[in-house]
């Protein structure tokens, strides 16, 4: 069997990100279809439940709490994933988190911490796999956004670590399957607006609760895309029809696209008055759901 099919029920995947969201979603979805997981995010008591309830479903899991902003503790995590599993077959930078609020409004320190997450978060996960991932020509699958290629206002930094996340992503497959030829394979995944707990773990400048655009995709679309992405590799993989639309725009019609993009001002405001303008910045979200506040929680 060619590395680039093995199944899922054969791998050792480590998932950043896993304790909420689509990393959430995405270890849930690996762990029923078998795969041995390093799940990895500073939720450390959501990720310890995660990590029992697979076990004792017969899966195979073990959590790591780490900040992906530490290039050691991301260092740590791989040797955890070698020492528990004996191989990592794909790693998936997964972990992000956004900000909410006018450029010119938004702290030098809240918009480094951001990059330290989103941007280096994605660089020490992706160097840290790579010694373990040539050994076996396995899978980095990074998680961008269709603001790799677009831009949202009001989330303007968060938009600017994507094109970053993907300029290094493309960068690192040229490298990799171009010039190396070393059977690594690097995907992209660039989703559109995806109903996860993200709104709520931004920091937020405004005076209103953030939130997304509609419409949203569910997350398991997403999770399905990393996963295939862990069977069979990609270039970069669009996850939702306004992604496709937006990223498509943004090159061929740029002026429209900043027009449309304006106009979702609005659309990223509740109405209602801001609760905790902090969010998971600098500190673990700790929500344990791959949904938003208003769909029923996972059973994490």
């Amino acid at each position: 069997m060619s590395i680039i099919d093995k199944p899922l029920d054969q791998q050792v995947i480590v998932i950043t990100g896993a304790s909420s969201g689509i990393g959430l979603c995405t270890a849930q979805l690996a762990a029923q279809q078998g795969a041995r997981l390093v799940l990895v995010a500073r939720s450390g008591e959501v990720l310890q439940r995660l990590a029992q309830d697979i076990n004792e479903q017969g899966g195979h899991a073990v959590s790591a709490q780490a900040d992906v902003a530490d290039r050691t503790q991301i260092d740590r995590v791989a040797l955890l994933a070698i020492s528990h599993f004996g191989r990592i077959d794909t790693w998936v930078n997964d972990a992000g988190i956004s900000i909410y609020g006018r450029l010119d409004k938004v702290s030098e320190a809240d918009s480094r911490r951001l990059f330290d997450t989103n941007f280096w978060g994605v660089v020490n996960g992706s160097l840290a796999a790579l010694p373990y991932l040539k050994l076996v020509q396995g899978k980095l699958v990074n998680v961008g956004s269709e603001v790799s290629d677009a831009v949202i206002p009001l989330q303007g930094m968060y938009s600017a670590s994507k094109h970053a996340v993907k300029g290094f992503t493309d960068a690192l497959r040229v490298e990799l399957e171009d010039v190396d030829r070393s059977g690594v394979t690097v995907t992209l995944i660039q989703p559109t607006a995806v109903d996860t707990p993200y709104p709520e773990h931004a920091r937020n400048y405004m005076d209103q609760e953030p939130k997304l655009p509609t419409p949203m995709i569910d997350p398991l679309q997403v999770a399905e895309a990393i996963l295939k992405a862990a069977v069979s590799g990609g270039r970069d993989i669009k996850v939702g029809g306004m992604a496709v639309m937006n990223t498509v725009l943004a090159k061929v019609l740029p002026s429209v696209a900043d027009r449309m993009s304006a106009k979702q001002v609005e659309r990223q405001q509740k109405g209602d008055r801001e609760r905790d303008p902090e969010g998971a910045l600098y500190r673990a979200g700790n929500s344990g759901r791959t949904h938003g506040k208003h769909t029923k929680a996972s059973p994490t």
